[in-house]
Parts: C-alpha cells; sequence; structure tokens
C-alpha cells in the first residue's frame, strides 16, 4: 500500500513539473538606445506576472550586445520592463516565438525641444461645481531623442480652489494608465510623476487631469498659466453656457460640433496672459458620442492626425469648419467620443474617484476611454481582444506602482484589483 501511494505522488509530481516544463517558454529580445542608436547593456530587465499581484518573475541584465532572455513560466499575461538611466520602459511579453525588442532613451531633467500642441479644457456643471476635463498633448521633438524625466516632471497650474478627482497619462506608444500628482511647493502647482518620451512618428504624450470648481454663484474666470508654448489652448462648453474673453485674449469660435461651443487661442505663451470667464449650467451631450460615420471612421491615430485623408482623422467624422482653422479636428473623438471602445481601463481610473466625482456615462469619463489606442469598433476581433488585454495589463501594473509608493488606499487597491482581474479573466477566455 504505502508502494503504491508513493508511486502516486511520484507520478502527481512528475506530471505538475512536466505540465510547468510544458508552459515555460524563453522570451528574448534586444534593448536598443534610440539616443545614440547603440546597445543598452547593462540595464536591468524584469518579467512582470500581471495576474500574480504584478509580481517579478524573472530577472535579467543586457549584455553588451543589448540582448536579454527571461524565462516565461506560464501563458501570460505579462510585462517586460526595462529600467534605462531610472526611466522605467515596458511592453507586453510576446506571445509564440515573437522577440520582445524594446527602445529606450537617455534620460536627463530638462530637454529641448518639449511644446505643447494643444491644451484642451472641457466644461460642464454638476450640482453647484463646474467640472473640468483638462489634456495637455505635448511634444518631444529632442534631438538626440531624450526623455525628460525628473522629480518634478510635466508641471500644471490649477485654478485657486480646485479639488482633484483623478490624473491619468499616456506614452506615445502605450495606453493611459493612472498618474501620480505631486505639488510642488507653490500654491496650485503640480507635476505629473510621468516621462516625457520622445514622439513615435506622429504620437506624442498625453496628461490628463479632471478637477472641479466651486460654482455656486454661476459664474468662474479662468487665468490659465501656460508654462510651456502652446500652439492652442482651446475651451468646449455646452450650448446652455456662456463664454466670454477678457479684453486682450484672443479666442476664435470654432464650429465643430452644434452640440457644443469650441473656443480656440493660437500660439500662446509663458508671457502673454490668457483670461477668460464661463457663466450658466449645462451638461456635454451624452448620446451618440464617439459614433463615427461609416463612411468616415475613427483611425487608430493615437491622438494625431493622418491630414492626408480628413477620414482618418479621430474628428474626420464631423467634418472640416468652414473658412476656419481646424486645431481640432484631431482630438475630437479623443475629447468627446469613445462610448463604444469604453473598457477596463476607463472602468478602473472611475473606480477610484470619490462616489459622485463623475456622472455615469459622462464624457468626462468616456473620453479617457477614446484616448487610448483602440482599433475602431469595426477593427477584427483579434484586434481588439488584443488592445484590451493590452489596456488591462498597463493598467494593473499602474496599480501596482500606485501600492508600492504609497499614493493609493488598501481598500481601494483592493477594489479596482479585483475588477480588473474579473475583466482580464473573462477576456483571456475570450
Amino acid at each position: 500500500m504505502n508502494s503504491t501511494r508513493t508511486f502516486l505522488r511520484i507520478a502527481a509530481m512528475s506530471l505538475f513539473f512536466s505540465g510547468a516544463l510544458a508552459w515555460a517558454a524563453a522570451v528574448t529580445g534586444t534593448v536598443t538606445n534610440k539616443t545614440d542608436g547603440k546597445p543598452a547593456a547593462g540595464d536591468t530587465v524584469v518579467l512582470v506576472d500581471v495576474q500574480a499581484g504584478m509580481a517579478e518573475v524573472a530577472h535579467a541584465t543586457t549584455d553588451a550586445r543589448g540582448h536579454y532572455s527571461l524565462n516565461k513560466p506560464g501563458p501570460g499575461p505579462y510585462l517586460i520592463r526595462v529600467t534605462h538611466q531610472g526611466a522605467g520602459y515596458f511592453i507586453a511579453a510576446p506571445e509564440g516565438a515573437g522577440t520582445g525588442d524594446i527602445p529606450v532613451y537617455d534620460s536627463a531633467a530638462k530637454v529641448d525641444g518639449i511644446s505643447i500642441e494643444a491644451d484642451v479644457m472641457e466644461l460642464e456643471t454638476d450640482q453647484g461645481q463646474l467640472k473640468v476635463n483638462e489634456r495637455y498633448f505635448v511634444h518631444n521633438t529632442s534631438s538626440p531623442p531624450r526623455t525628460q524625466y525628473a522629480a518634478k516632471g510635466f508641471e500644471v497650474v490649477l485654478p485657486a480652489g480646485a479639488a482633484v478627482d483623478g490624473t491619468a497619462a499616456r506614452r506615445p506608444t502605450g495606453l493611459p494608465t493612472s498618474t501620480k500628482l505631486t505639488e510642488t511647493g507653490q500654491k496650485n502647482h503640480f507635476t505629473f510623476d510621468f516621462p516625457i518620451q520622445p514622439d513615435e512618428g506622429d504620437k506624442d504624450t498625453l496628461f490628463q487631469i479632471t478637477y472641479s470648481v466651486p460654482y455656486g454663484s454661476g459664474k468662474f474666470t479662468f487665468k490659465p498659466q501656460i508654462l510651456l508654448p502652446a500652439d492652442n489652448v482651446a475651451v468646449l462648453l455646452p450650448k446652455g453656457m456662456t463664454f466670454a474673453a477678457a479684453s486682450g485674449t484672443s479666442f476664435s469660435l470654432v464650429p465643430e460640433d452644434p452640440g457644443i461651443q469650441t473656443f480656440v487661442a493660437k500660439n500662446a505663451t509663458p508671457s502673454k496672459p490668457i483670461e477668460f470667464t464661463v457663466s450658466g449650467t449645462g451638461s456635454m451631450p451624452r448620446e451618440g458620442q464617439g459614433q463615427p460615420s461609416a463612411q468616415q471612421p475613427a483611425a487608430d491615430t493615437g491622438g494625431q492626425a493622418d491630414t492626408s485623408n480628413p477620414g482618418n482623422q479621430p474628428g474626420g467624422g464631423i467634418g472640416k469648419p468652414i473658412d476656419t482653422p481646424d486645431p481640432l479636428s484631431k482630438y475630437k473623438w479623443w475629447i468627446l467620443g469613445g462610448l463604444a471602445l469604453l473598457l477596463a481601463a476607463a472602468a478602473a481610473f472611475l473606480l477610484r474617484k470619490p462616489a459622485g466625482a463623475v456622472q455615469a456615462g459622462a464624457p468626462i469619463g468616456a473620453s479617457l476611454a477614446a484616448a487610448a489606442y483602440l482599433p475602431a469598433a469595426n477593427a477584427s476581433p483579434a484586434a481588439r481582444s488584443s488592445a484590451l488585454l493590452n489596456a488591462l495589463k498597463e493598467e494593473l501594473f499602474s496599480l501596482e506602482t500606485e501600492k508600492l509608493s504609497g499614493t493609493i488606499t488598501q481598500e481601494e487597491y483592493a477594489r479596482v484589483k479585483s475588477a480588473l482581474e474579473t475583466v482580464l479573466g473573462r477576456a483571456l477566455k475570450k
């Protein structure tokens, strides 16, 4: 009897280990420093298990040729993270025979070539509060390309009395993810703890912050402090609200969409004051948002336009304004759309907000998902599934980072992680 039990135990263990070995697969790749075009030697590479609380399950160091090899113990999902000069770069671990090549850049606290293409403010009212969803589309055209990354990252100035509801950021080739916002020591000044990587083609870095200000009087005056040159400063508000630019501030009305008002100031600089007042009440349209026409589907442009064909722009389905500049076409579906693309990354983002901070279905929440690098609604199921998995991976990675940095409570962490893992489990079954 004892010998039989021993035999069964050995057989069971053999099956277990043989199964584990069957799943194990080597992930290899090359880390290249795109600042100098040379292999990145001596960088730390980590394999992160998304479903195991973002545990680091394998480590490696790049050799003189920038090569690394990691052992992936299961079918995934996993992330590969490489740290170069303090800044982290990561990709989804490849499946099958794919290679995990990762580009990195040299980092500096300050680099040339940083500018704001657009500062876009979306406004609406809610129960005595003025809700603001502000996005900064930031270029890094440094040459040679370098990442700007320091203790004080991208800096923003909020109005007095602003209460922050949530923040997010997105790398040029990544997905929107919650990120840390820290005070600088100056009143109302904050910085994002997030690198500004060089542009990837026509894709730049996105910073997003949602906040509210008291609006009991039904009127509020904004005096945006522009800390970097901005090609466009845009204000979007419902038809029920009134916009008035202060004397000396030049805003143009852009007839982008019949359901909203869009005002744009061009070529803003730190030395050129901007001031405007909004009054009245209203909510952004919620029906039919983010639904491009069949003739002009929204394209996966990462927030930048394919100007050769208006139908390939996120705003292509709206049409180009008559006799006016077209500064917002490339952002339109990022700003107002995305209900059809609402996914777990945005859901997790909203779950972290205090109760009542954002109404269900509001464009302020939906726009985060619209800003994601997702295929159009008519994309193949495989493409949509891949985009969803990548979004979940990055959001889980960000969640664990927040836990380690102490910027999220244990209760919030458990609640958001449970929601993400439920959606991830369903996605993996498809």
